[in-house]
C-alpha cells in the first residue's frame, strides 16, 4: 500500500486539490483518490508533485507492506 502525504503539503502550501491537479495535468478527482490511497500515481505524477511541493519523492510517498 502506498501512504500520502499529499494532503498535509497541500494544507501547509494553503493549495486546494484543483489548484494542485491544474499543476500536475490531472483531474482534482485523481488527487482525491492519491489522498484517499485508492490510486497509486505513474513515476512521472509522483515527481512531478514532488516538484510542485520541492520535496524528494519519498517526502510524499511511503510503500508499506500489506499485511
Amino acid at each position: 500500500m502506498l501512504e500520502t502525504k499529499i494532503r498535509e503539503f497541500r494544507a501547509k502550501n494553503n493549495m486546494n486539490q484543483e489548484t494542485l491537479a491544474s499543476l500536475v495535468g490531472v483531474r482534482r478527482e485523481t488527487i482525491g483518490h492519491l489522498e484517499r490511497g485508492n490510486y497509486n500515481p505513474s513515476l512521472k505524477l509522483a515527481w512531478d508533485i514532488a516538484k510542485i511541493f520541492n520535496v524528494a519523492i519519498e517526502e510524499l510517498f511511503n510503500y508499506v507492506e500489506e499485511e
